[in-house]
């Protein structure tokens, strides 16, 4: 099933206004995507709207952020329910520090419904750091029944090996890179890419082919959703170099 499981929001402040989740949802189905994740920074209050939008258009939704943690790294928690999700999002707001988000300079953070009309801004800047580590973020977004994924590992930027140095070793289900093979050594991982999308024109350009069996792949459509086991197990049939 074609996946792609790093997606932003307007509701990120880096991201374009443009990029609502209808905008996300719409063009990820023109490019034949099934599976797909919107993973804002630090939060998933754009969570609704992109559930009700995956349902209109076919797609499988997986829910989640892209977190911060304490080292400046980028880690991708995925989960199988919004409920699950938001749960976590509540814990993930407690950690971060109280600092206002300036639109102007920082970037505009929007809440918005499935058709576009604003319900609200999140008002504590996104793009901080949280104050959780990364040996913690691992065991607390499994018990929160989620997986866990760093982001881009070979990129310059907000990932283990611009942040550390290397790859560190921890629960991770894969890594995501910009590249494959990817220039750092990733420690025998399962390895995916993802489109890291922050504006209209991004989606879909690093979506992966995720190993499912044609079984679960039928029952996955027929329901509309597909369980977070069976997104481990394809994981680890992903290239690891």
């Amino acid at each position: 099933m074609l996946a792609d499981l790093h997606n932003h929001s307007c509701l990120s402040p880096c991201g374009s206004l443009d990029l609502s989740p209808r905008v996300l949802v719409e063009q990820a189905a023109k490019k034949g995507i099934e599976i797909l994740a919107l993973t804002d920074h630090n939060t998933v209050a754009n969570g609704s709207a992109f559930k009700k939008l995956c349902a209109r258009y076919h797609i499988i939704p997986l829910f989640g952020m892209e977190a911060t943690t304490r080292e400046e790294v980028h880690v991708l928690c995925l989960f199988d329910t919004l409920e699950q999700a938001l749960g976590w999002g509540e814990q993930v707001y407690a950690l971060l520090p109280p600092i206002p988000n300036d639109p102007e300079r920082l970037g505009d953070q929007v809440i918005v419904n499935e058709d576009d009309e604003i319900e609200g801004e999140v008002d504590v800047y996104l793009g901080s750091a949280l104050d959780l580590g990364l040996d913690e973020i691992g065991p607390l977004v499994e018990s929160a029944g989620g997986l866990v994924i760093p982001a881009h590992v070979d990129r310059p930027a907000f990932s283990m090996t611009s942040q550390l140095g290397f790859v560190s070793p921890g629960p991770w289900s894969a890594l995501e890179c910009v590249r494959l093979p990817p220039a750092v050594d990733t420690l025998g991982y399962p390895l995916i890419t993802g489109s890291d999308a922050h504006y209209p024109e991004h989606v879909g350009r690093r979506s992966f082919d995720l190993p499912v069996s044609a079984e679960q792949c039928s029952e996955a459509k027929a329901h509309g959703r597909i369980s977070l086991s069976v997104i481990r197990t394809a994981l680890s049939k992903c290239p690891r170099s």
